[in-house]
């Protein structure tokens, strides 16, 4: 099927099968949806990972055998460009911008559930990274490979023209669960190497197409350091951690990486918002103002250290005011029964303010890279930016308000100034 072109984008979706690392007989079926310039010449790509729709229903695997003679797939089915369709933020600066959605085995016995607290999640949204950098918009990657030269299907000209990316520059984002996968993702390929072995989730991934031949890539180590996906930023919506024992066993390990990671980290997070900012929830919250109480931003922007993150809040932001369409199962997080934090208080649903306003500043993030290449500069130049300097107020957009933090500032930093 072509790409579907509205306004100058094309939206496309790709099937993919990836194993983790050579070595062990581990796969996962993922789709990456895809929103990318007709002209082909993104300037960088978004990858989002998605908070609530990991996995499939009950029936995934009875709808799994059905399509193999009906040509469908259940996976198809779940759409999370619906839910984050964040593409005005990318049209002006010329990204693309991209999802990846996958039927995570984490127990055999329930596949269609994925937790917080999964590093196999962000070494998903990594891997599609790198896959659509590398390969483009195409489910025919193994058409350009050279260890198939020798065979019929062998035709990288196919393969070269489905390329959109003009360098491999990627700003890794989430909500939700997503943020706490994102974290892991935005640590890069060495550091995902590096870790993965620690909590017995080895990364050295080989994509294969399981639809008609077990066609495949070359493994991830082998691939040119400009096909991988080079992190050069990370925006967290309300991230969530989980630990749950040999299934999640957190993201610690790339909070410390992500604190000597030399770019750009944002965190937002709502005032109401339990699911994130509860440990009871969120293993540990995502942020917490009383002093001793560990949260994921102390982590990753100990007091002292060279980390880039930021954070703020958003006044009666909720956990799923970011979405662009309402969605059940996200907003049980918001629910009276499940949040107590603004009692009373009328939080953001989605497709309103909160909704507007996390797209003035993904498109305000975006804008902090220069089109030919490369990153904001140092510290300084991301600490003191147009767009910290529009984030850093009362009300950045007009609309929605920020809660100010003890020293009066609506942003926090770790660290002032090239400490």
């Amino acid at each position: 099927m072509k790409p579907i072109l509205i306004n100058d984008y094309c939206f496309d979706r790709i099937h993919i099968w990836i194993q983790y690392d050579v070595r062990i007989p581990q796969f996962i079926e993922v789709v990456i949806e895809v929103f990318y310039p007709s002209s082909r010449d993104a300037n960088g790509l978004v990858m989002f990972s998605h908070g609530f729709l990991i996995g499939n229903d009950l029936l995934f695997y009875p709808k799994k055998l059905v399509g193999t003679f009906l040509n469908d797939n259940p996976l198809f089915g779940i759409n999370p460009s619906y839910y984050y369709n964040f593409t005005p933020a990318i049209v002006e600066n010329r990204w693309a911008l991209a999802f990846v959605t996958a039927a995570h085995m984490q127990n055999a016995a329930i596949p269609w559930l994925d937790f917080g607290g999964n590093p196999r999640a962000g070494q998903d949204a990594y891997a599609a990274a790198s896959y659509l950098i590398r390969y483009g918009a195409t489910d025919f990657f193994y058409k350009a490979d050279e260890h198939n030269r020798g065979s019929s299907f062998y035709d990288r000209d196919l393969v070269t023209s489905r390329k959109f990316m003009k360098n491999n520059r990627v700003i890794f984002a989430g909500h939700s669960i997503g943020g706490g996968h994102a974290q892991a993702a935005a640590t890069g390929f060495d550091t995902l190497r590096k870790l993965g072995p620690k909590n017995y989730r080895p990364f050295d991934p080989v994509i294969f197409d399981r639809e008609v031949l077990p066609a495949y890539s070359e493994r991830m180590s082998r691939w040119r350091p400009e096909e991988r996906a080079e992190p050069v930023g990370l925006l967290q919506l309300s991230p969530v951690d989980q630990q749950i024992p040999l299934l999640a066993p957190g993201m610690q390990f790339y909070r410390e990486a992500l604190s000597r990671a030399g770019m750009p980290n944002l965190m937002i997070v709502g005032k109401c918002d339990c699911a994130c900012l509860e440990k009871k929830y969120s293993k540990p919250p995502a942020w917490s103002g009383m002093q001793g109480t560990v949260s994921q931003f102390e982590q990753m922007a100990p007091a002292g250290g060279s980390s880039w993150a930021a954070v703020a809040m958003v006044d009666r932001g909720s956990h799923c005011g970011y979405l662009t369409q309402p969605n059940n199962l996200c907003s049980l997080a918001d629910g009276s029964g499940e949040c107590d934090l603004c009692p009373g208080e009328e939080v953001y649903r989605p497709a309103g303010r909160e909704t507007a306003f996390t797209t003035e500043l993904l498109k305000r993030f975006i804008a902090l890279y220069p089109r030919e290449g490369g990153g904001p500069g140092g510290f300084d130049d991301w600490a003191g930016s147009g767009f910290m300097q529009w984030l850093n107020r009362e009300s950045p957009d007009g609309s929605v308000k920020l809660v100010p933090f003890s020293d009066g500032s609506h942003v926090h930093f770790s660290r002032k100034g090239g400490a």
